[in-house]
């Protein structure tokens, strides 16, 4: 794309904005833009953080690393380069093991790993895939290790990400240079790239 779809506002537009910018520089370090494209309608921005908050609030087993760990497979397996470096940067940020993330693609087979992450993880990655691809198996091997409440917060990890996901690609939102920086650092090694999103 030679621009983005739509322009994020100005992130001192309104007060409304500077308070969304703030809950985003907690857990990014930074504002993100695509949050900016959707304050062009603040409803939609604010269902959208509202859902972001239920969603990334922790009840249970699954802590903010894993689930920013699962928001990265979920995002890699749709293609969508932006949010693999939020999910990324927001897995260093909340605490995520360096060995992890480095390895993360090698989930199936690295030691890091427990058979619950793994279920989860497989998990993401067949629902983010087109067509969807959980059955029987995944659905049972997810049951084997989580609870039906930690299922649920898994799941909703991976849809807030296919909205990210559609949002993103589709607006070809412009990647702020922190996330990309993270990016590089993490997933420079698998091929990852911004693509479409640096202007």
């Amino acid at each position: 794309m030679k621009r983005p779809l739509v322009y994020p506002i100005d992130k001192n537009a309104s007060d409304e904005a500077k308070e969304m910018a703030e809950f985003y520089k907690e857990t990014l370090g930074f504002t993100p833009n695509s949050l900016f494209t959707m304050m062009r309608r603040p409803r939609i921005a604010k269902a959208f953080l509202e859902m972001n908050q239920a969603v990334m609030e922790n009840k249970g087993r699954l802590d903010a690393a894993l689930k920013r760990q699962i928001a990265y497979l979920s995002s890699m397996t749709a293609g969508c380069k932006y949010c693999e470096a939020h999910a990324i940067r927001a897995a260093v940020r909340y605490g995520s093991d360096e060995d992890k993330l480095q390895n993360i693609w090698e989930y199936k087979t690295y030691d890091a790993f427990s058979d619950a992450e793994r279920a989860a993880f497989d998990f993401a990655v067949a629902a983010s895939s087109v067509p969807n691809a959980v059955d029987d198996t995944i659905a049972d091997n997810l049951r084997a290790h989580w609870d039906e409440g930690e299922i649920v917060e898994i799941a909703g990890v991976v849809s807030l990400f296919g909205y990210l996901n559609r949002w993103n690609d589709s607006m070809g939102t412009q990647l702020e240079s922190p996330a990309a920086d993270d990016g590089e650092n993490y997933l420079g090694k698998n091929n990852w790239e911004i693509g479409k999103h640096k202007y």
